[in-house]
């Protein structure tokens, strides 16, 4: 690992590297992440580009440059002036919450000692912001989720997790785009799709958006 003013690196392989901009989920962290990811996506040799909450994964062709080549990049990207990126968005996502679209709501609300109905209300009442996407395509990992109704991943992870599924992971919520297997709690299920491989994008959410959640009833669901 080496280090320079107000970033981290890190080896993460023969063809990649990790840019740390901090130790803890902050706005702070997050803004340079927003800052760098376009500045980092278009420097040369440099094949993909992965954010996450507080750091960058790059990846790079290995025969065009070197860890320490990359380093120096990303010293010197980091004191430019900011990139125009777009204006976040305010994006709602309507949710039909318990039953069969939210099986585990009324677990998430007994081991938070509440109703499946204050659960709702408290999930729904927040903003959140998208940090990032991952795991799958399109699937956002949202910050802001209030720490009253933060419950546990299941010890079991459930083979397969319907697409559109509102689901809560320790002291995260976020919403699974496609079909997969998945161990976060589900609490509702949304009928908007966020991953559409013909559409432009393809993907519903960007990083820096921010998410509401309106609860609906089956019948507009």
């Amino acid at each position: 690992m080496s280090q320079s003013p107000g970033l981290r690196f890190v080896d993460a392989s023969d063809r990649s590297l990790l840019i740390v901009l901090g130790d803890e989920i902050t706005l702070a962290a997050h803004q340079d992440v927003v800052r760098l990811t376009p500045l980092l996506r278009a420097a040369p040799s440099v094949i993909n580009v992965h954010p996450a909450y507080a750091s960058i994964l790059v990846d790079f062709d290995p025969l065009a440059v070197t860890h320490g080549d990359l380093e120096r990049a990303a010293v010197e990207l980091d004191t430019r002036p900011a990139v125009l990126v777009p204006e976040p968005r305010m994006v709602e996502i309507p949710v039909r919450y318990g039953g069969e679209d939210g099986p585990d709501l009324e677990d998430v609300a007994a081991l938070n000692g509440l109703t499946p109905e204050q659960v709702v209300g408290i999930h729904a009442g927040a903003e959140y912001l998208v940090y990032f996407l991952g795991f799958s395509p399109g699937f956002p990992y949202l910050g802001g989720m209030p720490e009253s109704i933060a419950t546990p991943r299941l010890a079991a992870p459930r083979r397969r997790v319907p697409a559109g599924s509102v689901a809560i992971g320790g002291k995260q919520t976020g919403v699974y785009p496609v079909a997969s297997p998945g161990g976060w709690r589900i609490i509702g299920r949304t009928p908007l799709a966020l991953f559409q491989p013909d559409r432009d994008p393809p993907v519903l959410l960007r990083m820096g958006d921010h998410v509401t959640f309106v609860p609906v009833s089956k019948g507009d669901f």
